[in-house]
């Protein structure tokens, strides 16, 4: 068997267990994991409600979670490169560096939202709702770090690859509403019931909010479209579709981007 064909399981831990003891000792990581612990005893301790606490968290898991998953993790990667190259002398297969280097940087982030916003949801609201919260944002941490790692290898250059990523973690939070809104307003004379459900598949952010919102029991104040997808993502069919259709989000930026990394000339 060639040298770099010899990849194994415990090369990739070995990688990541280095990128975690590496990114946990970087201060940033550090002001990220403080400043959602801070948020978060905040909320809860401000709101006699632990409801309405988790509905004000709920805000930073899907804004801001994704925005610092993406963006550091992008510029990370950039930094790494010299890192890569000294590996790549060895016998070790591309794939087996790169997703070293994704496991690492995934778990450290997590590791990051568990301290920070894991421990507070626990302490102030054990219950399924807080769970949901807990793994809705691990699961979007992911997500967006695949997202990162795919913007990276799109673009050599640094500078274009921050402004996919940006662009991509824009799109997720902010247009993508927007577009989804747009197309319900201008086709509002058609049942665009299984059309709505569609499309929030094709969005992670949109898929946690609405598991979030369907624990939070606010379905109610949604009108029709509350009603539908609390008939939906409340059953147990749709809870496991929503779960693959995150998992897929997790899964297909990693693996275009190992495809694109094992032929990339770095």
């Amino acid at each position: 068997m060639p040298a770099e064909n010899a990849g194994t399981p415990m090369q990739i831990f070995k990688i990541a267990k280095y990128v975690v003891y590496d990114i946990l000792r970087n201060r940033f990581v550090l002001a990220y994991m403080l400043f959602l612990l801070v948020v978060s005893m905040s909320f809860f301790n401000l709101e006699n409600d632990a409801t309405k606490g988790m509905m004000s968290l709920l805000n930073i898991v899907l804004i801001v979670l994704p925005l610092v998953s993406i963006v550091f993790s992008t510029i990370h990667l950039y930094n790494s490169y010299e890192f890569m190259e000294l590996m790549l002398a060895q016998p070790i297969r591309r794939s087996d560096i790169f997703l070293g280097e994704y496991m690492g940087m995934a778990a450290s982030l997590s590791i990051a939202y568990g301290i920070g916003v894991g421990v507070p949801v626990f302490l102030y609201d054990g219950s399924i709702r807080g769970f949901t919260l807990v793994i809705c944002g691990l699961l979007l941490t992911m997500t967006f770090v695949s997202l990162a790692f795919l913007a990276t290898v799109l673009a050599r250059d640094k500078a274009r690859g921050i402004g996919i990523a940006l662009l991509l973690w824009f799109l997720c939070t902010i247009l993508y509403d927007g577009i989804v809104l747009m197309i319900m307003f201008a086709f509002s004379d058609y049942p665009l019931e299984k059309a709505v459900i569609g499309l929030a598949f094709l969005n992670p952010v949109d898929l946690a909010r609405i598991a979030m919102l369907m624990q939070l029991d606010v379905a109610a104040l949604m009108g029709y479209t509350g009603a539908l997808f609390q008939h939906f993502f409340g059953s147990g069919a749709g809870t496991v579709f929503s779960l693959l259709a995150m998992l897929l989000w997790i899964v297909l930026p990693l693996w275009l981007a190992v495809r694109i990394f094992n032929k990339k000339d770095i």
